[in-house]
């Protein structure tokens, strides 16, 4: 299954947990879902939902550590993008049950945007558990 997203900013965090749980919903299984980025200048991961200046300070502190404008041998304009999803990594395994991601009480997943505007897809594949462990609430 695809999501699919459109950033608004250079660089953003986007909220898909209610994207990624409606996905799950659908599908009704128990086990996992595998979301991936095959994008190289963006990347997903999960971290405090409640409090929005997580984001902000993620934001921050990736753009302190590799700034835009800094040299770099990769002249596209975007080696710092590749650097940050790099850094961010391109997927994050979250287990579910019974069509419920199984997240903590402050965990939300983001898509972080490093080379934007764009429209962007990201990949959702369903790990099943087998039967006998989804019976049993393993």
């Amino acid at each position: 299954m695809d999501l699919t997203l459109a950033s608004q900013e250079r660089c953003e965090v986007m909220d898909i947990t209610a994207n990624v749980q409606r996905a799950c919903r659908q599908w009704g299984g128990s086990g996992a879902v595998l979301v991936y980025c095959p994008h190289t200048t963006g990347g997903v991961t999960l971290n405090e939902k409640f409090d929005p200046t997580v984001r902000q300070d993620l934001l921050h502190w990736m753009e302190r550590l590799v700034p835009a404008g800094a040299v770099y041998a990769h002249a596209e304009g975007n080696a710092d993008a590749h650097i940050k999803a790099s850094l961010t990594g391109s997927q994050v395994l979250i287990p579910v049950r019974q069509g419920n991601l199984l997240l903590g009480r402050w965990q939300g997943l983001f898509f972080l945007e490093f080379d934007g505007p764009r429209h962007r897809t990201l990949w959702l594949s369903f790990l099943a558990t087998a039967p006998q462990e989804a019976a049993s609430g393993k």
